[in-house]
């Protein structure tokens, strides 16, 4: 069922008026990813002291996600998912949490398993990888093995934003995969970095991923490179500083849709901005409870805004339950790709009928889990309703998000059919991925060719 409903959607772009029958080129995609945004940091999300107004433009010409979500409540899985377009869970617990190769032995995400940019690059797609990447470092697990014709960023989970080194003082800047060394704030070289990109394509179409390394610590603002930041400070900042990172980031995406006006593309471009995870302490999450690493709202609902001109009506809002991997199939029927023969189809779904106003938002489930030792959850999103269990077996909550988004009233007993229906399709759910990850998260963990 799910792979005729996903083929169908293929189908249904391919027959789009103009953009997929050979009267112009395949689109342009751009996925830009903050990383541990707030829910409220953008001033279209009610931001009350930081300005964004690029960000705010963009979404006045597109449509705002309400109901979005990250696949992960922490920065790899929600990349995972989104470069395989399917729960990252389904490649092993290792891709569950934040991915650190010197603690838990992990090489990185087998480049197999990568539908973006692998599908796209058959249909003639330039593609590009702008930001941090945090799926691998390992030489078999870079950028370009996923299929990435350049790449420019940082490998693991963090840098110095001057420097461009990690807390223990190892370069992590990368261009097509080597190590260099460059001058500046790292969010404006990305935003440099992007817009050449773009500046330097001609009538192929292309892809670019721009994952910012902002607002994550360590907490360094621009203009200011004596902020030097030392292990037993990386995590130190405050507010303020945290505010000027988002607006430079809003000033980085500025340049990249100014970019894409300049040389023509905006109209016949997709463009997405969305967040990785929850915000962390210095974040403004309201309405929602709680923050990244946990799976109360907090933690995995992030803004996202999509802009089409012409396919998305400018100023819309979705109450469309979506999640990261949702883009990812989304990508791919708006490009009429094809999903290869040796790849499991999607778990996301394609979200442009409903952006497009042609369909309702569709019913939906959404699935996370946390096994850690220092914390066990599990949550399921189904209509209005969540479903939390916390810690793993112990206790069970249960939420009617559209009356109580901030998770303060807990309804398990006065709905304990709802509860059991929502736990029946955590536990079905949770015995498949495990089912899968057995045999191809072990695959996917072995050395690339």
């Amino acid at each position: 069922m799910r792979r005729r409903q996903f083929l169908g959607s293929l189908a249904g772009a391919a027959a789009a008026p103009a953009i997929l029958r050979g009267q112009q080129r395949r689109p342009n995609m751009v996925f830009m990813l903050s990383d541990d945004l707030g829910y409220a940091d953008l001033g279209c999300y009610g931001a009350r002291d930081i300005r964004t107004p690029h960000l705010d433009g963009m979404a006045a010409a597109g449509a705002r996600f309400s109901d979005c979500y990250a696949n992960g409540p922490v920065c790899t899985p929600t990349r995972v998912a989104f470069l395989t377009g399917r729960y990252q869970q389904r490649f092993g617990k290792a891709f569950e949490w934040a991915l650190v190769p010197a603690n838990n032995n992990v090489t990185g995400l087998h480049p197999r398993h990568t539908l973006l940019p692998s599908s796209l690059k058959p249909l003639g797609y330039r593609t590009a990888l702008v930001g941090k990447w945090h799926v691998g470092s390992l030489p078999p697990y870079q950028p370009k093995k996923h299929g990435f014709d350049e790449s420019f960023g940082i490998f693991r989970g963090n840098a110095d934003m001057y420097s461009h080194e990690f807390r223990d003082g190892s370069n992590d800047l990368f261009l097509d995969d080597e190590p260099t060394r460059r001058e500046g704030y790292l969010t404006e070289l990305l935003a440099e970095r992007a817009v050449d990109f773009i500046e330097r394509q001609g009538d192929a179409p292309f892809f670019l991923y721009l994952p910012f390394n902002a607002v994550h610590w360590p907490f360094q603002e621009p203009d200011r490179p004596d902020q030097v930041r030392s292990g037993a400070t990386w995590t130190d900042g405050d507010r303020q500083i945290y505010r000027r990172m988002t607006e430079s980031m809003d000033a980085a995406v500025g340049a990249v849709l100014d970019a894409l006006r300049r040389k023509g593309f905006a109209d016949n471009t997709l463009a997405v901005f969305t967040n990785d995870n929850g915000g962390e302490r210095l974040s403004d999450n309201r309405p929602f409870f709680h923050s990244k690493g946990t799976l109360y709202e907090g933690g995995i609902r992030v803004p996202a805004i999509a802009r089409w001109p012409g396919q998305i009506p400018a100023g819309s809002l979705t109450g469309q339950v979506a999640a990261t991997m949702d883009f990812t199939a989304t990508f791919l029927s708006a490009a009429g790709a094809a999903i290869p023969q040796d790849a499991r189809l999607p778990d996301g779904i394609n979200l442009l009928p409903v952006l497009r106003g042609q369909s309702p938002p569709q019913d939906r489930s959404l699935c996370w889990r946390i096994e850690r030792s220092n914390r066990r959850q599990a949550a399921v999103r189904q209509g209005n309703w969540k479903w939390l269990r916390e810690p793993a077996g112990i206790s069970e909550l249960l939420f009617d998000l559209s009356r109580d988004p901030g998770e303060r009233n807990n309804l398990s007993y006065e709905y304990p059919e709802k509860l059991a229906e929502l736990r029946g399709t955590y536990e079905r759910w949770h015995k498949e991925v495990n089912a899968q990850a057995a045999g191809e998260g072990e695959a996917a963990n072995r050395p690339a060719d």
